[in-house]
């Protein structure tokens, strides 16, 4: 399985994650109310956002989230931990500029990741903040059902292990 194909549809285009993307992306992570539910609320601040982004750039399975219409980079997000004898992979760290909330974008990305994905694997999991509402909701929509959580090695707070099927 290929991290990080190019991967497109009619809203957006996923491509993998380079390090000059980097102020374009933190153009998108500079505003502070996108982390409010998310554990790690000053991810905003330049100093934190480069680690997020340096982890990004090695784990070799981040994308570029760009708008189609606009050509710009409207967020991130990530396969990582791809396990071919369990037959899963994650999706995460995925986030979006405030200017799409309540839009398609975010479901057309993830169905996006998902088609892709399923492709290989049986199972897809997601971790999400336990104070991400937001997140939770979302991956709810798309059929995963929460079946754990993982304490979050990052800070005090604990991710939601959810799940979706094949």
């Amino acid at each position: 399985m290929n991290l990080q194909p190019t991967l497109s549809n009619e809203l957006i285009t996923l491509k993998p994650l380079q390090e000059d993307d980097f102020n374009a992306l933190f153009e998108v992570a500079s505003d502070k109310l996108l982390w409010e539910q998310h554990p790690n609320k000053d991810r905003y601040k330049e100093e934190k956002f480069k680690v997020f982004f340096d982890n990004a750039i090695q784990s070799k399975g981040a994308f570029a989230i760009i708008d189609n219409l606009t050509h710009k980079i409207i967020g991130s997000s990530r396969f990582y931990e791809f396990n071919k004898n369990e037959s899963s992979i994650i999706i995460g760290y995925t986030f979006i500029s405030r200017e799409y909330w309540g839009t398609n974008y975010n479901n057309s990305l993830k169905k996006l990741m998902i088609d892709y994905a399923f492709q290989f694997v049986n199972r897809i999991h997601f971790h999400v903040g336990d104070t991400n509402y937001r997140s939770q909701k979302a991956v709810e929509k798309l059929g995963a059902i929460k079946i754990g959580e993982l304490p979050d090695d990052t800070s005090p707070k604990t991710n939601w292990l959810y799940e979706l099927k094949k």
